[in-house]
């Protein structure tokens, strides 16, 4: 506990503005757009620099705050129930994607922790732009392959990428 209360009061608060300033958020953005043109899903990205102590000492983790963000940012929204959330969160260094049931009949829970191992190790080789823009392109293949764009393949979700 202690350990996490130290990262989140002394990491990733500066890393936001260096990490994803607007021209790299604009550049994730167009990912999520391009990808939606080849798959019928609904993907938004979320990024959050820390949880306050308080979080922390309530026990907060990041699974229970992307579930969270995923409800708050309406990703559940969709016809068809083909929301997915690829959630950051920078002072731990952790990667959550919250998946809507449409999804989860189709994609199993291993696929999606593999596109989060994957991230985590991007992240490691930096830079994070890069590691978010290949985990969008990795969600993209996936829901292309369980869930192709259709003629009228509507835009029911921004592709604006949202900071927590």
């Amino acid at each position: 506990m202690l350990k996490l209360l130290l990262l989140n009061v002394f990491a990733g608060w500066f890393r936001m503005s260096r990490w994803f300033p607007p021209a790299a958020m604009g550049r994730v953005r167009d990912a999520i757009a391009q990808g939606e043109t080849q798959h019928a899903g609904e993907l938004c990205f979320a990024v959050e620099s820390r949880y306050s102590p308080w979080e922390v000492l309530a026990g907060l983790r990041p699974r229970q705050r992307a579930e969270q963000a995923f409800s708050v940012l309406r990703v559940w929204d969709t016809k068809c129930n083909s929301g997915v959330l690829l959630y950051l969160q920078l002072a731990e260094h952790r990667v959550e994607i919250v998946a809507d049931r449409g999804i989860v009949e189709h994609v199993d829970a291993a696929q999606w922790q593999a596109i989060c191992d994957a991230f985590t190790a991007d992240m490691v080789l930096g830079p994070a732009e890069a590691a978010v823009l290949a985990a969008v392109q990795r969600i993209s293949d996936l829901l292309a392959k369980h869930f192709p764009a259709a003629p009228d393949n509507p835009r029911e979700l921004s592709d604006q990428p949202v900071i927590l």
